[in-house]
């Protein structure tokens, strides 16, 4: 419009000709760019920003990225402008059984579904998860605490022997400290009935459970943080080394599990940030 003036043409004649209204045109020119459009980049931005940095976050977890970096806005906007852009979260596909029938168990089921917990070091779960990379298979045995969804101990090998169970277990204990009368709870995995962990859990005067068998439910908790992990790291590319999958393992959990990833069941904390908020002064201390 502006070329065509500067030809002589009024301005008037080509609203007339492109079939535009005066009023809005002006209205353009005096402020090109929106408040509303100002601030829908600005979201934009945010919620690009924190995709980039963890393309595995769904649109609930931008939202709230983009509320720390200053950029608050709701659910359904962040949805609308993710949509928009095709900034998808990372989806991975379902593990398939093994097979393999579980032995009888050394524990009865003490947990029953009821995965909660008042106070840390009340409840753990245990469970291991297995990926392949082109040099062979590697396998992860983690411990969650109920009471905060924190990954407390994991354990990663090449081979899916007791000692993963029994090493998960002592780099739990390590981090956790007194934790008699805790109640572990796993599936009847070999490496769970195994007479190395039961020493384990009976040195630090834990309690052992155990599910039933093909029960999923029964240790459902457990398998919701290993579909978390399958969907953000196992699946999200071809992994060429154990070392290289080992370390992008360790990475997501404690940089975007732990310290990044906001949970419903926490009153959309961290777990790190829960455990401090719940945590006494004399835990803390400790």
């Amino acid at each position: 419009m502006s070329e065509l003036a500067a030809d002589g043409i009024p301005v008037a004649v080509s609203l007339r000709v492109l079939k535009l209204s005066r009023q809005p045109y002006y209205r353009w020119l005096a402020t090109p760019v929106t408040d509303t459009e100002l601030v829908e980049a600005h979201r934009a931005n945010a919620l690009f920003d924190a995709h980039r940095d963890d393309p595995e976050f769904g649109y609930r977890f931008l939202a709230d990225e983009a509320r720390e970096a200053g950029q608050p806005m709701c659910r359904r906007t962040a949805w609308r402008i993710c949509s928009e852009n095709r900034w998808w979260s990372a989806f991975g596909k379902k593990r398939a059984r093994s097979g393999t029938k579980p032995g009888p168990p050394v524990h009865d089921d003490l947990v029953n579904r009821d995965f909660s917990a008042e106070a840390p070091n009340e409840l753990w779960l245990g469970d291991i998860t297995e990926h392949r990379t082109r040099e062979g298979k590697l396998y992860l045995c983690a411990i969650k605490d109920v009471f905060s969804n924190r990954i407390v101990g994991y354990s990663i090998d090449s081979r899916m022997k007791s000692r993963i169970a029994v090493n998960a277990i002592e780099s739990a204990v390590a981090r956790r400290g007194d934790v008699a009368g805790c109640l572990f709870h796993s599936d009847r995995g070999s490496q769970f009935r195994s007479r190395k962990l039961q020493r384990t859990l009976n040195r630090h005067r834990m309690v052992g459970s155990m599910g039933r068998v093909g029960a999923a439910g029964d240790n459902a908790a457990m398998e919701s943080f290993f579909s978390l992990l399958q969907k953000n790291v196992l699946n999200r590319r071809v992994w060429d080394t154990r070392e290289e999958l080992r370390i992008a393992i360790v990475t997501w959990i404690e940089r975007t599990y732990h310290r990044r990833r906001r949970q419903d069941a926490l009153g959309r904390l961290t777990p790190v940030e829960f455990e401090l908020i719940m945590s006494t002064p004399v835990d803390q201390a400790a």
